[in-house]
């Protein structure tokens, strides 16, 4: 979690700079840059890619890890690389255009690094059932656990196209709420406790275009302990 933070922090800090030359009509801040630049990597998994067999398939794992996630890696450090030196040539025109590569690739970053901390191998952690507060929680807002997973699934499959699902915890009313994002954009309105991606390539080569399926599988092995570890800190 600390490299994750880390991370979306000094792309905060980036664009934080980027407005302020905008602003200032030139690019004093472009200095400070170097400061904050942030190459990002690959995380490990915790497990084997086959280790969630059999319900999410080894094959996909292993390029939903070291294809999908390894390309919005190494996507956002060129991209980062690039707005560096637009700053350091006073390119605007350039600075503006990266912003959607730096969204996207950094959202797929962030967004990734969460999903694989929330999966578990079965009899490891995954699929064991939310305990005390965080289940405690989850009955006060939606009745029951089976009521969360229908209305987190009914979310989830409404989802247009490609995107993510989520549940967090909004501060300002203490309460957990369940979110959606499109493409890759990272949850900001709420602290992300629980992301599963809905992207086709999350589950395609196993369940086809049958996303409801691959939605009642997950819940085998989502490991609701660092799911509880990030509520207990976001509150």
């Amino acid at each position: 979690m600390w490299e994750i933070r880390s991370f979306l922090f000094s792309f905060l800090i980036m664009l934080s700079l980027a407005a302020r030359s905008v602003k200032s009509n030139g690019f004093k801040a472009a200095r400070c840059l170097t400061a904050v630049r942030t190459k990002v990597t690959l995380p490990d998994l915790p497990y084997g890619y086959d280790a969630l067999e059999p319900y999410i398939n080894t094959e996909i794992m292993k390029l939903h890890h070291s294809k999908h996630h390894q390309t919005y890696v190494n996507a956002y450090n060129a991209a980062e690389e690039k707005l560096q030196g637009s700053f350091q040539g006073g390119n605007l025109t350039e600075l503006i255009a990266l912003q959607q590569a730096i969204k996207f690739n950094g959202g797929g970053h962030i967004n990734h690094s969460l999903f694989w901390q929330n999966l578990a191998p079965k009899g490891k952690g995954g699929g064991d059932l939310p305990k005390g507060e965080l289940l405690s929680a989850i009955e006060s807002k939606w009745g029951s656990f089976d009521n969360f997973v229908g209305k987190f699934n009914a979310a989830a499959a409404g989802v247009q196209g490609s995107g993510w699902a989520w549940l967090g915890y909004n501060k300002e009313s203490k309460q957990l709420e369940i979110a959606t994002t499109p493409n890759q954009d990272p949850l900001l309105a709420l602290e992300p406790l629980l992301g599963v991606d809905v992207w086709e390539h999350a589950y395609y080569l196993q369940y086809k275009n049958v996303r409801p399926d691959y939605l009642k599988a997950i819940w085998e092995v989502i490991n609701w302990k660092t799911v509880a570890e990030r509520f207990s800190k976001a509150q």
